[in-house]
């Protein structure tokens, strides 16, 4: 499993990074994911706390997925 934060939905609450301080991390504004962190594994990936920041983002900015996410667009 693969934690992903989409920074053009984040707008910098910083929910995240204080519900799941190991995982989230709050740079510039935004929140992300630790470096490091981004494959959860099943353990990290059912960890309550990162369950409850995928739910109660506001900006519903933060997933997680089977397959990695889409790699940025590039001219």
């Amino acid at each position: 499993m693969r934690v992903f934060v989409d920074r053009d939905l984040c707008y910098g609450s910083a929910e995240c990074a204080h519900r799941a301080p190991a995982v989230f991390d709050f740079v510039d504004g935004f929140g992300v994911v630790r470096p490091g962190r981004e494959e959860t594994g099943e353990e990290t990936g059912e960890d309550p706390s990162v369950l409850e920041a995928v739910e109660k983002c506001p900006s519903q900015a933060i997933s997680i997925t089977q397959a990695p996410p889409p790699a940025p667009d590039r001219p």
